[in-house]
């Protein structure tokens, strides 16, 4: 009898390991259950917020503060003001940086390629404060950089104090603009280069010895391959937070949380999200970038012809099964008068379910039409005349 026990019981600890560990598939209608503090959960290509627990509730993000890091880099890098072979040396304010660091000391050379490493892959504080030195001059700098981009983005819930995210009285953010920043981050497609590495080898200090693996902080990519780990943080004030990115076709959401009590309650929260989304929700291709969704004839122009046409990919996020609602209609005039500029608007691609407008897309010239000029004119009447 007692040997059954012991067996029932086993079966039950087994079976609860199973059920906690797998990818949990929520019906739409129903709540999503977390342990945590805050959560949200967005579509990246539209930036629709799908669930949201307490989103703009304002907490410290510790470590998460390094999307901000990275976003800024990336920007620095795209504008050519940075590149990744610009060689960084490091300040003695960086090397006596505590928490996770590369350990990296004051007079030490390191490429700014090495820094991205350190800072996405062992969220070092020392990597993020030489970046920061790096790119605006100083640390107070950069800082008031970060403030501004979070401004320009919309991110009313952010202070930011300091570019790696350690305990600082008014540092703060929320799960919503985490999203936000995150969703910014993800345009820059050199990014999941260094996002997505699992396990990476780096060489620090002024002789170059060999630190041990580095291997990323974000242990979720265990239970899904298509997971890219955009930032973890811990500190306890901040408790456990992360922001992770999964795609599947194509279809990409964000999942974020804040203030969840241990490493695999944050990381299963995360993961809930991510299955609910793609459970759930699909995406309507209305058009890609660069497609001629009409010719139109242009008047008076130096050209009697223009393209109109999408200028990104436009996706629609719909819930699944609705695709059948879903209805295009293309609101464009047969003719148009010159001057033109490239990307002027010329119509609209209005996209409508069950009857109500859930997203209007601009299509736009293609190319600058000059208005003709007298000669041109001239050469049009003979053209015309001649019946060329």
């Amino acid at each position: 009898m007692i040997k059954k026990s012991r067996s029932f019981l086993i079966f039950i600890i087994i079976t609860a390991i199973i059920l906690l560990n797998m990818p949990i598939l929520v019906n739409s209608d129903n709540e999503v259950s977390l342990n945590c503090k805050s959560a949200l959960l967005m579509e990246a290509s539209t930036g629709e917020i799908i669930y949201e627990m307490n989103p703009h509730d304002k907490l410290e993000p510790a470590s998460v503060t390094k999307i901000m890091t990275m976003l800024l880099t990336m920007e620095a890098l795209e504008n050519g003001r940075i590149n990744l072979e610009d060689k960084v040396t490091i300040s003695r304010n960086a090397s006596k940086m505590t928490g996770t660091c590369l350990l990296l000391e004051e007079g030490e050379i390191r490429t700014v390629n090495d820094l991205l490493i350190g800072i996405a892959v062992e969220s070092a504080n020392d990597a993020s404060v030489a970046m920061a030195e790096h790119i605006a001059g100083s640390e107070e700098e950069f800082v008031r950089m970060m403030n501004d981009k979070a401004k320009e983005l919309g991110m009313a819930d952010t202070q930011f104090k300091n570019p790696h995210g350690l305990h600082e009285e008014g540092h703060i953010t929320s799960a919503h603009d985490i999203a936000v920043m995150s969703r910014e981050l993800l345009k820059y497609e050199k990014i999941f280069d260094y996002i997505s590495i699992y396990m990476t080898k780096v060489t620090v200090g002024n002789k170059n010895y060999l630190v041990s693996e580095l291997a990323n902080k974000n242990n979720i990519v265990i239970f899904y391959d298509d997971v890219d780990v955009i930032k973890t943080g811990f500190t306890e004030n901040a408790m456990y937070c992360i922001s992770a990115t999964a795609k599947r076709n194509n279809l990409r959401f964000i999942s974020v949380i804040m203030g969840a009590p241990s490493t695999g309650s944050r990381n299963n929260d995360a993961r809930k999200l991510l299955d609910y989304g793609f459970a759930n929700y699909s995406t309507y291709a209305v058009g890609k970038k660069g497609d001629v969704i009409k010719t139109i004839e242009v008047l008076k122009g130096n050209k009697n012809t223009v393209n109109a046409i999408i200028e990104n990919d436009v996706n629609v996020l719909i819930k699944k099964g609705e695709e059948k609602q879903i209805e295009k209609q293309v609101l464009i005039p047969e003719k148009i008068s010159a001057p033109l500029s490239k990307g002027d608007k010329l119509g609209e691609i209005v996209v409508i379910k069950n009857g109500e407008t859930i997203q209007s897309i601009p299509i736009v010239s293609q190319e600058d039409v000059s208005k003709a000029s007298f000669f041109n004119n001239i050469y049009k009447a003979i053209r015309y005349w001649l019946g060329d």
